[in-house]
């Protein structure tokens, strides 16, 4: 999943991004608002952590343009007050969750996956497909309680067909959500990846998991 992250102070936004890139999430950051309204119109994020004091434009008008223009990606707020106004505020204007600074960063982290979870309807942290489980907690993918060993990218890949299972999901949205801006994308990498984790996944009985629709894009089945 791919996450926006608009803080002005370099070392924590530095801290934040690296926090987030650890998890498995693909990170982009800025520290100006307007810069960050540009980026937020031109990509597509599962989650945004904002900061409200920022330079060029701040957090909380740049939350109410992107709102106004229909834009529905769950934000987090980052903020250094804590009144009940400020936070009332932020939450009418449209922001879905707010953190008082100075904040613990696994808090930061959980509150993120929170809002992902919500942006896909997912209540759970485990999705079931046949004899496969998905631990999105635990950020892993098992047989039988066996953990089938995954790269981080094939795990990503995977995690984000899973959330929009039985959707079909086309090659460029894939490299939306699951590459940050710092990838160096191939051509064919998608492919590749989607063909890596066939040889890993596939069922016993040599059903696919993943389904390919020419021309459109992948899919993996809801569950029955």
């Amino acid at each position: 999943m791919r996450i926006l992250v608009v803080e002005d102070s370099p070392r924590l936004r530095s801290t934040i991004s690296q926090a987030l890139q650890n998890t498995s999430y693909a990170v982009d950051s800025t520290g100006d608002g307007k810069e960050g309204l540009w980026m937020a119109e031109s990509n597509e994020y599962d989650a945004v952590v904002l900061d409200i004091m920022l330079p060029g434009l701040d957090g909380l008008s740049m939350l109410k343009q992107l709102r106004e223009k229909g834009w529905t990606t769950n934000v987090l707020l980052l903020t250094a007050k804590d009144t009940v106004q400020d936070r009332v505020h932020g939450l009418r204007i449209g922001a879905d969750d707010y953190l008082v600074k100075p904040f613990d960063l696994e808090e930061l982290l959980a509150r993120v996956w929170a809002l992902c979870r919500r942006q896909y309807g997912r209540k759970d942290n485990c999705m079931d497909f046949g004899d496969l489980t998905m631990d999105l907690n635990g950020k892993t993918l098992s047989r039988n309680l066996e953990v089938i060993p995954l790269t981080a990218r094939e795990f990503k890949v995977f995690e984000y067909l899973a959330l929009r299972c039985g959707q079909i999901v086309s090659k460029s949205e894939i490299e939306a959500h699951v590459y940050d801006e710092q990838a160096e994308l191939m051509s064919n990498v998608v492919e590749s990846t989607i063909c890596d984790l066939r040889k890993k996944i596939t069922f016993p009985d040599g059903d696919a998991v993943i389904h390919t629709r020419r021309g459109f894009g992948y899919y993996i089945e809801k569950p029955k």
